[in-house]
């Protein structure tokens, strides 16, 4: 796991990015679900984990994948990982995407031979 964190608190932390990046307050997002900003805060605190229907809801909810919430802790995730540097490379102005892309094969180049 990423700096000995725990599973909770790794999928906890995504949560709380994809929340706040869809601006929702944690009552507000508790609010929308009908669950407690208690609850929601444990969670993305990973102080305790979300039963499967509450996880299932919430994901719902923040129109996310569940790849998007699991992405850090499964180990096959390369393809969610790939899609994920493939959006933020599609946001970035053409000269910025050039670079990027530049920076890439050369890195890439480097590790095939």
């Amino acid at each position: 796991m990423k700096n000995n964190k725990t599973v909770e608190q790794i999928i906890g932390k995504r949560i709380q990015i994809i929340r706040k990046s869809k601006g929702f307050t944690q009552q507000q997002f508790a609010e929308k679900i009908g669950l407690s900003t208690n609850y929601i805060s444990d969670i993305e605190r990973g102080k305790s984990s979300a039963r499967l229907d509450k996880l299932v809801l919430i994901i719902n909810t923040l129109g996310c994948t569940a790849d998007d919430v699991f992405a850090d802790v499964i180990e096959s995730g390369y393809k969610v990982k790939s899609s994920r540097l493939s959006d933020l490379l599609e946001g970035l102005p053409k000269e910025e995407k050039e670079k990027a892309f530049a920076i890439l094969e050369a890195f890439l180049s480097k590790s095939t031979k």
